[in-house]
């Protein structure tokens, strides 16, 4: 029963529904990361996955939204053809806005004073990291997702994104390196390299 009733929410409200599960699943990303990170006695900074939230229901669910729609009008259709320039454009188009809205939301509501300072020092490195992992991330989306579900989807596997820009925008360099030391237990500094013990 819970099923067809989803699925006909979805359909009839397709924005709304897409946008809170990626807003909640990147949320999740952040506080499953402060959770792996947080040492004994130490508290999650509630704080900070708020601030997550709020980037991501206030632009990033959007984005995805308005460009996932935009990028099937634009280029209908699952042939090859067709999926490979989806993935191109987004890869070209939609990861660079979306890390420096990321960067820069964040900033914005930590009250930097230089709120494209992370940007600066991690745009480059998250964004080749995103080529790791997008690429074949939208390629499954745009061949087996139906089009209303496609931002859920990528809410989906934004988790697991959520939980590195997370840690990268805290603690790391954008590097899938500095995020391997990590699960490696090695603690590491701003600029990504072992500390000295």
């Amino acid at each position: 029963m819970a099923g067809p009733l989803l699925r006909s929410g979805v359909r009839r409200f397709p924005w709304l529904c897409n946008v809170l599960l990626y807003g909640s699943l990147f949320s999740a990303g952040d506080a499953a990361q402060q959770l792996l990170r947080r040492r004994p006695g130490q508290e999650p900074d509630w704080a900070q996955t708020r601030h997550v939230a709020l980037v991501a229901l206030s632009f990033h669910g959007n984005f995805n939204y308005v460009w996932l729609r935009g990028l099937e009008r634009a280029l209908p259709g699952r042939a090859p053809g067709a999926v490979l320039a989806k993935v191109l454009c987004d890869q070209l188009v939609g990861a660079p806005v979306a890390i420096l809205a990321f960067y820069t939301g964040m900033s914005i509501l930590q009250g930097k004073e230089n709120i494209f300072s992370d940007c600066k020092k991690k745009f480059w490195n998250t964004y080749k990291t995103g080529l790791m992992y997008w690429p074949f991330v939208q390629l499954s989306n745009f061949v087996l997702v139906p089009v209303y579900l496609r931002t859920a989807y990528t809410g989906l596997c934004g988790f697991l994104w959520a939980i590195f820009i997370c840690f990268s925008q805290q603690s790391g360099d954008g590097t899938a390196k500095s995020a391997f030391r990590w699960f490696r237990k090695e603690k590491v500094n701003a600029d990504g390299e072992p500390s000295e013990k």
